[in-house]
């Protein structure tokens, strides 16, 4: 699927028109405006044409992946939140973030361009804690695409899930090596992994926030059995999958250890603030993918004696839907700003995850509903993003959990001053 590049416009001229004739500005960098206007020619050039041309039953092979990325490579936007000594182009956090709105346009766009998750946090957890030798081993082949990883944290209804402290998966240490027992589940992608980022309890008299570790564990090791992968609500595009494993005395050398013994929690902390706020960015990029068809459609469908987008209730529908979304999308460089800046931001990514996952549900519902038939059917991408994002108000911390951290955050220092006023007995 290459293509000459030939006379292209200027970078700067596709980042500033926007579908409903406003110019946004999300105040964000020289070099992250270049790179964003480089995943759009490539979305807009090779992603969206190959997606418009798929049966409405195709399921993408690992052959059509592997053809879309080396597309990505020629187009000079692969894998920029990864070091270039590792494969990736080196960018900065919050440079690289538009990208990922861009590539959620399409399900197809983020692992085309190797932002995809779990794969995208993985590799940004093994550069940020990993060994020199783990970072040559694993991380060096996940940029490549040569592998695939999984985060298996996870557990059953007795487990971990929404409470993290719940964990009951165990690592013992036996000589040089580390023996793993427990049960996990909804450990996405297992089955089409070569290796495990497990999180298990290597000290079980501590707090769970400072007994746990991480450990990579490949998915052939003896003891791994993943028992099913678990039927979902979810598109059929991209092929989803999401594990049952039982790890029943798994063994891994000392050097599995990923990053600091006891230290799992923080290091978890560490990857998932970014990876909430890159899927945001995905989300996004669906939401506004699903309303520039709905708008498409509008234009062009008739009912009634006049074109569907002169309907007050529908332009109404449409507005807001813009409105959410451009909050949205200003959150999420809010929370990424104090991210980049070495804040933990942990108030305001547990904001924004709640508010763009809902937001991007809400889009995405509103777009299908415009489209009538044509929003149910497969022909167009809004039936698979309506099946995509609804597990997002759940993965990445459910609403409730972030909902509880923020309201914690909120009723902490109450100003007593203001009730004064009050009359009282």
């Amino acid at each position: 699927m290459s293509r000459e590049n030939g006379d292209r416009p200027d970078d700067r001229a596709l980042i500033t028109a926007d579908p409903v004739g406003v110019v946004m500005e999300y105040q964000d960098s020289d070099r992250a405006e270049e790179l964003t206007a480089r995943a759009r020619r490539f979305m807009d050039e090779v992603v969206l044409p190959l997606e418009r041309g798929l049966p409405a039953d195709y399921t993408v092979t690992p052959e059509d992946v592997a053809e879309l990325r080396e597309e990505a490579r020629e187009y000079e936007i692969y894998c920029p939140q990864i070091g270039e000594e590792w494969g990736g182009m080196g960018e900065e956090f919050r440079d690289a973030l538009p990208v990922f709105e861009e590539a959620g346009r399409s399900l197809l766009g983020a692992p085309a361009m190797r932002v995809d998750a779990p794969d995208e946090g993985n590799m940004h957890t093994i550069e940020l804690v990993g060994t020199e030798r783990q970072k040559e081993e694993y991380l060096r082949p996940l940029v490549e695409g040569e592998i695939r990883s999984c985060f298996s944290m996870t557990e059953p209804m007795q487990g971990a899930g929404s409470d993290p402290k719940m964990i009951r998966t165990t690592a013992e240490k036996d000589g040089d090596e580390w023996v793993i027992d427990g049960h996990k589940w909804w450990s996405s992608y297992a089955s089409a992994s070569d290796i495990l980022l497990v999180m298990a309890r290597t000290d079980t008299d501590a707090h769970p926030y400072s007994g746990c570790s991480f450990f990579i564990v490949p998915t052939d090791a003896d003891g791994v059995n993943i028992v099913r992968d678990v039927p979902h609500l979810g598109q059929s595009l991209m092929p989803e999958g999401h594990a049952e494993i039982e790890y029943e005395g798994v063994r891994v050398p000392e050097e599995n250890l990923l990053g600091t013994e006891n230290e799992g929690f923080a290091h978890a902390q560490q990857r998932l603030g970014p990876a909430r706020l890159t899927h945001c960015m995905r989300y996004a990029g669906q939401g506004k993918r699903a309303l520039e068809v709905a708008k498409a459609y509008v234009s062009e469908r008739e009912a009634f004696g006049e074109p569907l987008s002169q309907k007050q209730s529908i332009r109404h529908d449409i507005a807001r839907a813009e409105m959410r979304l451009h909050a949205a999308r200003t959150t999420i460089r809010d929370a990424a700003d104090k991210i980049s800046s070495g804040e933990e931001a942990r108030i305001e990514v547990a904001m924004c995850k709640v508010f763009c996952a809902n937001v991007a549900g809400e889009v995405i519902d509103t777009a299908l509903q415009t489209l009538g038939g044509n929003g149910i059917a497969k022909d167009l991408p809004v039936a698979d993003f309506y099946e995509n994002v609804r597990a997002f108000r759940i993965f990445d911390g459910a609403d409730e959990v972030h909902l509880r951290t923020i309201a914690r955050d909120a009723f902490d220092g109450i100003e007593t001053a203001e009730m004064e006023g009050v009359t009282r007995y």
